[in-house]
């Protein structure tokens, strides 16, 4: 008997930012890629890449905030 897929809800939106952070590395290997197509709803790949690219500038804004301060 083959494994029981995963309920929609269950670890769906963590699976989708955890495929969402290697996309924004670009290591993602093809069968990754593949499994993800299957099993992600494309409305978190939405939500958790804005949240993203949110954190990335907000990470660069406080960087460079940093930087000039000191």
């Amino acid at each position: 008997m083959s494994k029981p897929a995963e309920a929609v809800g269950e670890n769906s939106f963590w699976r989708t930012a955890k495929a969402v952070a290697w996309s924004f590395v670009g290591l993602r290997s093809r069968g990754a890629y593949e499994e993800d197509v299957k099993r992600l709803s494309p409305l978190h790949i939405i939500l958790a890449g804005l949240i993203g690219v949110f954190v990335f500038v907000a990470a660069l804004m406080l960087l460079v905030n940093w930087v000039v301060v000191r």
